[in-house]
């Protein structure tokens, strides 16, 4: 029972005694910071051959600097014993006011300014799609749009803080703008994305919605980024893929059409009649009111193999019946062949023994 109550007071004191080491050691980095841009005057009396070589502008030079640093650290090692035998509720006021205070004012603004723009930023995105889906209804130039414009004003949030927590901005834009040439050769791949992702927005081959076929992957698109792509493949899996490729590679736009051509070979024995088949086939495609009259479908034989006889059947269908078309034309076909006698041929082989 005693060291369950000790335990918490020896810890209390531990903390505190620490939280006394760092406010000394935080009083020791600001007034050395302090005193890194004063120039004190500290007289030393030089060596004879010092003299002698003042005439030389660059000794003149090397010997100003080593008395200035001389009596900087004079003046830090002064203000060290100076910080080590005072109390802290001797230095600590001051220090509140003098540093933290101002610090804390500009850290609660900075936190509203972040809070405010962020919901502000959340309000223009919201605006712009409301207003782009009403005029336009265009969900591929939202969702870029909505993208770019998010970073944009982040960027700009970002730097309105900066300069409200002190910093100074302009010497940062300067140092973004001299590291801009080795940030475009480390993210060339980005850009050329964000490239890409321009031209599609401009040109327009594939838009939100769309089924294609791109870098090895099918899938409708989801939605458009400012550096990437999002599929969902029939599975139901999200695919990404970078603008770049998408912009300058090859691509397949299953939806770009309104209508499509549904082909189909269906095999029959070579004993079967094919005329009844060609007649089967053309009764079950006019039955079928998905497929397109104009083109009118096309039934012939297209090849005879070694144990098949291969008839081609080609019909035009609108771009959103194509698969259904395509699965329920094949379940019909099996049927009527079985009920009209004609018979779907497997490979096989015959085997002649002579004794």
């Amino acid at each position: 029972m005693i060291n369950r109550i000790k335990s918490p007071t020896l810890t209390v004191l531990r903390f505190l005694g620490f939280l006394q080491y760092a406010l000394m050691l935080s009083r020791l980095m600001i007034e050395i910071w302090r005193r890194k841009y004063e120039i004190i005057e500290l007289s030393v009396p030089l060596h004879p051959k010092i003299v002698v070589n003042m005439e030389n502008d660059t000794l003149a030079t090397q010997v100003t600097e080593t008395i200035q640093d001389t009596s900087a650290l004079a003046t830090m090692t002064d203000g060290i014993k100076k910080l080590t035998t005072t109390p802290v509720s001797e230095w600590l006021p001051d220090l509140v006011k003098e540093y933290l205070v101002p610090f804390g004012l500009k850290l609660v603004a900075a936190i509203v300014v972040l809070l405010l723009g962020r919901w502000v930023i959340k309000l223009i995105k919201k605006w712009m799609a409301n207003g782009l889906m009403s005029r336009h209804g265009d969900a591929t130039l939202h969702s870029f749009l909505s993208n770019l414009v998010s970073v944009v004003l982040y960027f700009f949030l970002i730097m309105a803080i900066v300069g409200i927590l002190g910093i100074n901005t302009s010497s940062l834009v300067a140092l973004l703008a001299s590291a801009g040439l080795a940030v475009g050769m480390s993210l060339g791949g980005t850009l050329q994305n964000f490239a890409g992702g321009v031209l599609i927005i401009m040109f327009r081959p594939f838009k939100v919605g769309d089924f294609i076929s791109a870098q090895g992957m099918e899938g409708v698109v989801n939605e458009i980024q400012i550096f990437n792509t999002h599929l969902l493949t029939l599975d139901n899996k999200e695919v990404i893929l970078p603008n770049g490729a998408l912009a300058t590679g090859v691509m397949t736009n299953y939806s770009k059409q309104k209508t499509r051509r549904v082909d189909w070979v269906y095999s029959i024995s070579y004993g079967d009649d094919y005329d009844k088949a060609k007649m089967v086939l053309r009764r079950l495609c006019d039955a079928d009111e998905r497929i397109l009259k104009t083109p009118e479908p096309f039934i012939e034989l297209g090849k005879l193999n070694d144990s098949s006889v291969d008839i081609t059947m080609r019909a035009w269908v609108n771009s959103k019946d194509y698969w259904p078309v395509f699965f329920s034309m094949n379940e019909k076909v099996y049927k009527a062949f079985a009920e009209e006698e004609l018979h779907i041929p497997f490979p096989q082989m015959d085997v002649h023994m002579k004794s």
